[in-house]
């Protein structure tokens, strides 16, 4: 009984374009309706299509992936997902930019050995590219804020009247929805605000 071939695309973030994957995949030989596309950070292995498809794998069914780090980010985590489909789930890996990282041939000793150290090597390289991506993202966050840059989301501006309608309020002398409309802003922007300490005279 010959296996299915299923082919795992993944890209970190909604933005980015799994065509190339996708198009590696089909040049390959899997079936559009054998590719798993997944659109979540590589972090770890907490993804529900991914989950999905280790589960279904059966002894001499293929996954096919672009690359090793399409597989995950994480040196150790990559390692026990590798041995659990190939050794206990008994299907084949084949990484098609790395042509020594494909369990469909027998191997010898000395080309099985190869491929650990091989696959080792990559998933090791995998999570370091991962660690320094958030060590420059963490230095150009501390050098911004060094600069004056504010992070977060971006506060209102606040039309004209509102410190005389806040100090109103406060005085009961007019309702927070009367205030909020009579300045032209929401309700719950008007009561956030105003409770500000900055916002009291």
């Amino acid at each position: 009984m010959t296996g299915t071939t299923y082919g795992y695309v993944r890209v970190s973030t909604h933005d980015q374009n799994e065509a190339r994957q996708v198009a590696a995949m089909q040049e390959f030989g899997v079936e559009e309706r054998n590719i798993m596309i997944e659109k979540l950070s590589g972090k770890d292995f907490n993804r529900p299509g991914y989950q999905q498809l280790v589960r279904g794998l059966r002894p001499e069914d293929v996954l096919v992936l672009k690359s090793i780090d399409r597989l995950g980010r994480d040196y150790a985590e990559i390692l026990e997902q590798w041995e659990f489909i190939t050794k206990k789930r008994k299907a084949a890996i084949v990484v098609l930019d790395m042509p020594l990282l494909d369990t469909r041939q027998g191997r010898d000793l000395t080309g099985t050995l190869i491929a650990d150290i091989v696959l080792q090597i990559l998933s090791y390289v995998a999570q370091t590219e991962r660690e320094n991506i958030r060590r420059r993202q963490a230095e150009g966050i501390a050098a911004a804020k060094v600069r004056g840059v504010r992070f977060g989301p971006k506060r209102m501006e606040l039309p004209d009247g509102f410190e005389d309608m806040a100090a109103l309020w406060r005085e009961g002398a007019v309702s927070s929805r009367d205030a909020a409309k009579e300045l032209g802003i929401s309700y719950q922007t008007f009561l956030r605000r105003a409770k500000e300490p900055r916002a009291i005279t």
